[in-house]
């Protein structure tokens, strides 16, 4: 078994190490570069062929929202569509806008407070690589200080499958006649033998393997959201699938509906609501760093939301995967509002659904919420 330290010691030749960065040309302190509302500018442009090794960002921004707002690109070998799209945020380990520490192997948002945003992931190109940030927001980021740290190489082997990242985002809607009726609790739960509904996570043409996901989830009740199962169809197979899962934690590597921190190098809880049950937002992570999910022509990777994808939850990911080009080229990025965080629900939203219930059961006084199980 091989480690990140198993060929340090190992001499090479033909590489170059390299770094783009935003350090003051003039030998000031200040080493950043501001972006105008509405701008998108270049934050690396590399001649190939090369490998980038590290990213870090961090930035100083009026908009609240900057990092759902803050788009992230990058492409590969002179591409006109981009190889990775998403929010700053949600590509680093952050949801929602919120900023939070995260700790993985390959991705982390560092102190203080998650403000300090990296990737080691690696990202091999031939005839070089360009990265941008877009502020699509109506305030100016006054401050990006980043780094961009890379390798020149002679050549670059035809093995090299380049990085992709995509974020996607969805209010899914509550498809079965039952309705939202988690563990049978309100009617028996009907059974799904398909990945219709499902949301999902990537639908890929091309050669590569799947290596991670960061999933946000945000719950408008206090049910639990994880009864939905991953599945994935491999280079065109039908349901159910080389691979197919029993559970939402389960896929992420936990037990046992957890709503609890939990971090580890290659999956985890980076964030947990304090609500009550399960209502709010969640984010789990798991990266295939030792089993990444190989496909010869396609992958279709898709999870229900609740079982049967009974639940309504805002969803959103960011799948992370290797493959050669061209790839297959993502949807149209939504829209500032199409990505804008759904309200949260409140004390007040509780107390409304109380007093809603209370008028069902017939208005008594001494209406507690149990009365539902006797009818």
């Amino acid at each position: 078994m091989t480690s990140p330290l198993s060929d340090l010691y190992r001499l090479r030749t033909g590489i170059r190490t390299k770094r783009i960065s935003s350090y003051n040309r003039e030998g000031s302190n200040h080493d950043y570069v501001s972006v105008q509302a509405g701008e998108t500018i270049d934050i690396a442009v590399i001649p190939g062929p090369g490998i980038i090794k590290h990213m870090w960002f961090t930035f100083n921004a009026e908009d609240p929202n900057f990092r759902r707002n803050a788009v992230l690109r990058m492409y590969w070998d002179g591409e006109t569509h981009p190889s990775v799209e998403a929010p700053v945020g949600d590509f680093f380990g952050q949801g929602w806008a919120e900023s939070y520490n995260f700790v993985s192997l390959p991705l982390a948002a560092a102190p203080a407070g998650g403000r300090g945003l990296n990737c080691y992931f690696p990202m091999p190109f031939g005839e070089g690589a360009r990265i941008t940030l877009e502020n699509d927001s109506d305030k100016p980021i006054k401050a990006v200080y980043y780094y961009v740290d890379y390798e020149e190489h002679d050549s670059m082997p035809a093995s090299a499958g380049r990085f992709h990242a995509w974020w996607n985002r969805e209010l899914t809607e509550s498809y079965p006649e039952e309705g939202e009726t988690e563990w049978s609790i309100v009617s028996p739960q009907t059974n799904h033998p398909s990945t219709d509904h499902n949301y999902v996570i990537a639908d890929l043409v091309g050669h590569g393997h799947f290596v991670g996901i960061n999933y946000y989830v945000d719950s408008p009740g206090p049910m639990w959201y994880g009864e939905g199962d991953d599945m994935w169809l491999i280079d065109g197979e039908p349901w159910p699938g080389s691979m197919h899962g029993t559970g939402t934690e389960d896929f992420f590597n936990a037990s046992w509906c957890p709503n609890e921190l939990y971090a580890h190098p290659y999956f985890g809880y980076a964030r947990i609501p304090q609500k009550l049950g399960f209502m709010g937002r969640t984010h789990c992570y798991r990266f295939f760093l030792e089993d990444p999910v190989h496909f010869s022509r396609s992958l279709h990777a898709s999870i229900e939301h609740g079982h049967n994808n009974n639940l309504t939850l805002d969803l959103s990911t960011v799948a992370y995967w290797y493959q050669s080009e061209p790839h297959k080229r993502f949807p149209a990025l939504p829209s500032r509002e199409g990505r804008r965080n759904m309200p949260e629900i409140g004390m007040r939203d509780v107390h409304v659904w109380r007093h809603e219930y209370r008028k069902a059961m017939g208005g008594g006084r001494h209406i507690w919420g149990h009365e539902w199980r006797r009818t």
